[in-house]
């Protein structure tokens, strides 16, 4: 088959695939089955899951085409320019797409009937406007609509990477509304699906711009396209995997409930993933390097037309799997005040060994601590085997500070800091300050300058971009040291002092930000002190010492303040958990308070240690670079005062002549 009517029969294969999955799996899973009470007739019962296997597969046609264009092709020509016209064409695709979504969605929940009255539209506002499914779509729609704007008029590096952050955010909604059924393990859920989505998107979007991009590269610029998009494929099939199988635990529950209809549609779309996984590893350790040659390029593109029906099947089963109730527990009982407020049961007394013993897993920041750890020992791996060194003491530290933050984002702390603010103020000491102090001092930048390859061909691959992330005008301003101990200490007051602090306990969305924030705040701080990784500009040493000194003031008036306030903090929250254990919550909360203002200044003194000692280590340098240049001046002049001397005993001579 030729290469441009491969362009129409790929994305066609794919489109039949799902439609026949999601057919099928509708109607083995009671999907679209009539409803009891209420039904809303079979326009909407097929219509909404078709409309949303639009979005879905338009979504990664956005997403797909904008990650790959970043990694493996060249701004400013004509591959890249068509990887932006797909993500516009599937992003137009995608805004009617969720149009249609939030459309249905109306009609399903409130049974309405369409007309052309006000009081229809009046109730379809309010939909869009009051309930929560209805605002995730807005949202959704209105996303997609600016998104189509933007990939039609960008084309340059930099506005392309801010439209691919946006094109990816705009898929958080979706992951909010992606499962029926009311679940324990809601927060793990939603950031589950919502990892699903994105590596889903990655994973198909880059493989239909190959098929798109295939008439417009040769066999050797193909094949490199072919090699970095087969990186990242794998990145994110360890992402689909992973976060499948977390939402998969929460969906069924029990190893009983595999033999359910839920469970057997997540059956054949776990099968569908691992065949795409053998497919992916065939074509990534056999035939991308012979793709020159006619007779692999044929066995090749055979193979992604089959990947193609995978996937198709994938995404039509996880569509109908949306559609169809998972297996719940059909005991009826009261929820407690816990189960109310944060959808988990209230976990049991916090003991010594509680602290090692009790876990709460956070999806996202175990990934992020799991390529954290892979890519930095794939970099050490990589000077070593070239013969260069690489401190251990600097491997040891990264290792450390990220498992110190699995901990804190999935361990003890995790699992009591929504009912202890004592537990709360813990979490945030840690990763503010202990955490940042370490990963630093791992120096990421520099491992990454010297491990990863330089590309020659003008695409940027890995190095390029973070080599050009500290070098933006944005990062000269983060960096700043004023501007970093701004942010560290002022982000302390601003947080637990608005409504920031309560959105961080009723919104996972708010609970994952505050752990970047303060992370990211508490590293740009260290990094602007003592980070070995390069930054525009330091302070001098006395003066780091004195900036030092300030924020050790301000964090204990901070813990202090806290000692000292008469109300409960987001009152209606820790004051009605219902715990029959521990301090009560204006005594537990003046222990957060003692936490900010005795721990949180451990670290604050390592650092103006540190800072001592790498004052004194330069001034050491600066005097031994000064008696190197008076020995080299001192030899010069010894040589120029006999020079001298010769002259005048040649010249003396003379005169006696």
């Amino acid at each position: 088959m030729s290469s441009r009517a491969f362009r129409v029969a790929g994305p066609a294969i794919l489109v039949v695939a799902a439609l026949a999955a999601l057919i099928v799996g509708l109607l083995y899973g009671g999907g679209a089955a009539p409803q009891l009470l209420q039904d809303s007739g079979p326009v909407v019962r097929w219509g909404l899951p078709i409309a949303t296997l639009a979005v879905n597969l338009t979504a990664a046609g956005l997403v797909g085409s904008l990650v790959l264009a970043l990694f493996a092709l060249k701004a400013e020509t004509k591959p890249f320019d068509a990887a932006l016209d797909t993500a516009s064409v599937s992003a137009a695709v995608f805004t009617v797409a969720s149009a249609a979504v939030a459309f249905l969605t109306f009609l399903n929940i409130f049974n309405a009937t369409p007309s052309a009255g006000a009081e229809f539209g009046q109730q379809l506002g309010r939909f869009l406007v009051d309930t929560e499914p209805g605002r995730a779509w807005a949202i959704t729609t209105i996303a997609g609509a600016g998104l189509t704007v933007l990939t039609f008029a960008v084309r340059g590096w930099t506005s392309t990477l801010i439209v691919a952050g946006l094109a990816i955010a705009a898929l958080i909604p979706m992951a909010t509304q992606g499962h029926s059924g009311d679940e324990a393990g809601h927060d793990t859920a939603v950031i589950a699906l919502a990892l699903h989505i994105i590596g889903a998107a990655v994973w198909l979007g880059g493989l239909l711009l190959l098929v798109v991009l295939r008439p417009k590269l040769d066999g050797d610029d193909l094949a490199t396209v072919l090699a970095r998009y087969s990186t990242l494929a794998l990145a994110a099939f360890v992402v689909v995997a992973l976060s499948g199988v977390a939402r998969a635990v929460v969906g069924v529950v029990s190893w009983q409930n595999l033999l359910s209809p839920y469970g057997m549609i997540l059956g054949a779309k776990v099968a569908a993933l691992l065949l795409l996984g053998v497919l992916g590893a065939t074509y990534r350790r056999v035939l991308i390097a012979r793709i020159r040659t006619d007779a692999a390029a044929r066995r090749f593109w055979g193979l992604i037309a089959l990947e193609f029906v995978f996937m198709g099947i994938a995404s039509g089963a996880a569509v109908a799997l949306a559609r169809t109730p998972p297996p719940v527990d059909t005991v009826i009982r009261t929820p407690t005040p816990a189960e109310r407020l944060t959808g988990s049961p209230l976990p049991p007394e916090l003991t010594p060994a509680r602290w090692f013993t009790m876990w709460d897993i956070d999806l996202l920041w175990t990934f992020a601590v799991g390529f954290g750890v892979f890519f930095y020992l794939v970099g050490v791996w990589r000077l070593r085997r070239r013969g260069d060194t690489w401190p251990v003491y600097r491997t040891v530290l990264w290792l450390a500070g990220l498992a110190l933050l699995f901990w804190v984002t999935s361990g003890a702390v995790n699992a009591y800091q929504d009912y202890l603010f004592s537990m709360h103020m813990v979490g945030h000491m840690l990763l503010s300050m202990a955490i940042p102090m370490m990963l630093v001092f791992g120096a990421p930048v520099t491992l990454a300058s010297r491990a990863i390859a330089k590309r020659s061909d003008g695409t940027r691959g890995g190095r390029e971009w973070i080599l050009w992330a500290v070098h933006t005008p944005f990062a000269r301003v983060v960096t700043n040291p004023f501007f970093a101990a701004a942010m560290f200490i002022g982000s302390l007051w601003a947080f637990y002092y608005s409504e920031l602090f309560r959105w961080s306990l009723y919104d996972h969305l708010g609970h994952e930000w505050m752990i970047a924030h303060f992370l990211i705040s508490g590293y740009l701080f260290v990094q602007s002190l003592v980070g070995v990784d390069p930054v525009p500009y330091r302070l001098p040493h006395p003066f780091r010492l004195l900036m030092l000194i300030g924020v050790m003031a301000m964090h204990a008036f901070f813990g202090i303040a806290i000692m000292m306030a008469q109300g409960l903090f987001v009152a209606e929250w820790f004051g009605s958990m219902g715990r029959t254990w521990g301090d009560p919550p204006l005594v537990d909360q003046y222990t957060g308070g003692g936490v900010a203002w005795s721990i949180g200044e451990i670290p604050t003194l390592i650092l103006a240690i540190t800072v001592a000692i790498q004052w004194s280590r330069s001034d050491a340098r600066l005097q031994k670079r000064a008696d190197r240049q008076a020995d080299r001046t001192g030899d010069a002049e010894l040589e120029e005062y006999n020079a001298r001397l010769a002259r005048l005993a040649e010249r003396d001579a003379r005169t006696r002549r």
